[in-house]
């Protein structure tokens, strides 16, 4: 069942139940109204001939009074007396005689359908009526409607009655009318309901045809048309573009990326695959040549086994693949990682400024990693004669682990692309540097899996400052030299 087709069922449902009810409703006031005016009338006739009937004396002027009720389209019969009944209006049968103990009882049903029960009285009951009213039934099956009044003693009763044939077939055309009503306006509304569920649904079938479309031809430049509606639609409609654009941004990244790993893995294979062909010629070399074919052979062996593990961890990263937690010494680790990496020194200055006790949670090979990272960084880029300085700080509740370098800087325009993977900026930072171009992509992938970021400060010619924030769990208190008590440990505020 189609989305359309439920809405407008819910909607025809919704409003054909109103229309139904409002429908039942209607009818039993209708019917209601029409029954209880009819009593009042009757009862009205009813007592008017009584008190008329026993204003007179003679049988003569009974018998007129009697006739006045004729006039006034009732009949009348008098029980418990000698006096005959009046004769019927012309067209009229006969009211047969009721069970006038059953009337005076109440045990009779009223005039009106049982549907007519639903809607309120209309009639006053300020004070008690004349007269019992009751239905009888005539050998033809037409109702009547009977009202039982007591005479003074002497006099009998009186039975007023009124024929219910030309009421009954109007409240029932009007039921009818009424069931007529309700099935049409049920109709109408499921009718409207499909129709505005059609135009309602409208932007979605476009939406989904403009999906279609760009599945099948990646096309991920095209754009849903947003006609600038304010509605949940409209913003549908913005979502899905702008879902569209992260995807283009994507799509367009993922296809760069590859052609930059197979620029970058081509390289060395190509390499390694000249000094192999050097190798296996017929031709003799000497051992010198052989030694350098083979250490070059070997270096680039070398870079390609880096890019490829570099590439692995980003790809663990795209994964959403989970580090290991647990508590981290990181100023143990950077003191590590800084003896670990002195021998890239080649003329530079290595300074370590203060390292403070400070544990955090994570991963302690990938933090080493990153750590390793920045300072290959500042090694690879900072020329003789420079000056690379380490240190670790506490700032309110981060640990900052801050690399500074006065290497050769970069640029203001390619800040915001250096964790791009393989991204190119500088000529001087490019790989002959000996680096694979995925350091600090992995560097920034690594702080913010420990819940921290990388920042970075640079100039051309003014050096670089890279600061890690990681969240920082507590602060060690140191014990003085000597003492065989372990570290005492303090958390942080």
């Amino acid at each position: 069942m189609t989305l359309r087709l439920r809405l407008a069922l819910w909607y025809g449902a919704l409003a054909g139940l109103v229309v139904i009810l409002s429908c039942v409703y209607g009818y039993a006031v209708h019917g209601r109204t029409h029954y209880e005016q009819l009593d009042v009338t009757l009862r009205q006739t009813g007592a008017h001939v009584r008190d008329a009937f026993v204003a007179v004396t003679t049988p003569a002027e009974r018998h007129d009074v009697l006739q006045m009720a004729v006039a006034l389209g009732a009949q009348v019969r008098l029980y418990g007396d000698a006096v005959p009944a009046t004769g019927a209006p012309a067209g009229d049968e006969t009211v047969p005689m009721p069970d006038i103990a059953a009337v005076l009882r109440g045990t009779q049903r009223p005039a009106w359908p049982r549907v007519a029960s639903l809607a309120p009285s209309l009639e006053a009951h300020d004070s008690a009526p004349p007269g019992a009213l009751g239905i009888v039934t005539s050998a033809t099956g037409a109702r009547w409607r009977v009202n039982v009044l007591p005479v003074p003693p002497g006099h009998g009763g009186l039975i007023v009655a009124t024929s219910l044939a030309h009421l009954d077939a109007s409240v029932a055309a009007f039921g009818r009318f009424m069931a007529l009503m309700a099935v049409l306006g049920t109709l109408l509304t499921f009718a409207a309901g499909w129709l505005i569920a059609e135009r309602a649904l409208r932007p979605v079938g476009v939406l989904t045809a403009t999906a279609t479309d760009i599945a099948v031809s990646r096309a991920f430049s095209r754009r849903v048309p947003t006609q600038d509606r304010p509605d949940e639609l409209g913003r549908l409609a913005h979502t899905f573009n702008a879902m569209l654009t992260s995807l283009e941004q994507a799509y367009a990244t993922e296809r760069r990326f590859v052609a930059d790993a197979s620029h970058e893995l081509r390289a060395p294979l190509s390499v390694i695959q000249a000094n192999l062909e050097l190798l296996q010629r017929p031709s003799p070399m000497s051992a010198h040549d052989q030694a350098a074919a083979v250490r070059a052979a070997t270096t680039e062996a070398e870079r390609l086994r880096r890019l490829v593990t570099d590439l692995l961890v980003l790809a663990r990263a795209d994964a959403g693949i989970p580090i290991a937690r647990a508590d981290v010494a990181l100023d143990t680790l950077v003191a590590d990682a800084v003896v670990e990496l002195q021998h890239m020194v080649r003329g530079q200055t290595l300074a370590v400024g203060t390292l403070a006790p400070l544990d955090v949670q994570g991963d302690r090979d990938r933090l080493r990693q990153l750590v390793v990272i920045l300072l290959d960084n500042a090694f690879r880029y900072t020329p003789d004669g420079g000056r690379i300085t380490v240190e670790l700080i506490a700032d309110h509740r981060d640990a900052c682990i801050r690399v500074r370098d006065t290497g050769i800087g970069i640029a203001a325009h390619d800040l915001p692309h250096i964790f791009e993977r393989f991204y190119r900026a500088d000529p001087a930072r490019q790989r002959d540097a000996g680096g694979t171009g995925l350091g600090l992509a992995i560097a920034r992938w690594i702080a913010r899996e420990h819940g921290g970021d990388v920042e970075v400060a640079s100039a051309p010619g003014e050096g670089t400052t890279v600061t890690v924030r990681l969240p920082l769990v507590r602060t060690r208190v140191e014990e003085p030299t000597g003492s065989n008590a372990p570290n005492a440990l303090t958390g942080v505020a």
